[in-house]
């Protein structure tokens, strides 16, 4: 078996895409997008799924996993459509938080050259579950294009996770 057989390319790819979705699972637990942190582990389980499959020679395991990736991709499409505002979704709506809280995105207050500001609320008004108003200023890149970057980046990977498995399944 050569160095760049279809066995080790969908190894290598399936690295790659753990390393993405644990990445992309830290920012979305520090932001509570519940919806986001479900996909994300359903993914990390098949992924590693597929990764026992391609290792032990467990084509089911691996039919699991490429079914598993078109699903991702969708979701991932779903995301970008979600953050961009195609077809009535809307970035500003609790969808990803199952409107149980009013959280979003981690990079709309901690993106790449953001300046956050807590503005301090009015004297003898504060309770444990009050909130302050934040002002964000200065980003170099708006928080919306961060989540579409990252969806679009996880829907390249998942594309050529599925390249491989024509050359994997004639070696099964």
């Amino acid at each position: 078996m050569g160095c760049c057989s279809g066995r080790c390319t969908l190894i290598f790819i399936c690295t790659l895409q753990l390393v993405l979705a644990l990445e992309r699972q830290v920012f979305d637990f520090l932001g509570y997008q519940w919806a986001p942190i479900l996909a994300n582990f359903f993914h990390i389980i098949t992924v590693i799924l597929g990764l026992f499959g391609t290792i032990q020679y467990r084509p089911r395991y691996i039919i699991v996993y490429t079914v598993w990736a078109a699903i991702w991709v969708a979701w991932n499409v779903f995301i970008i459509c979600f953050y961009l505002d195609v077809g009535g979704l809307s970035k500003d709506s609790d969808l990803l938080t199952f409107n149980i809280s009013a959280h979003h995105s981690w990079w709309s207050e901690h993106g790449p050259g953001c300046v956050r500001r807590e503005m301090p609320q009015a004297p003898g008004v504060r309770t444990t579950e009050s909130h302050s108003y934040i002002t964000v200023m200065g980003c170099l890149m708006d928080y919306q294009y961060i989540e579409v970057m990252h969806s679009s980046m996880q829907i390249l990977v998942a594309g050529h996770g599925g390249e491989p498995e024509g050359h994997q399944s004639e070696q099964l």
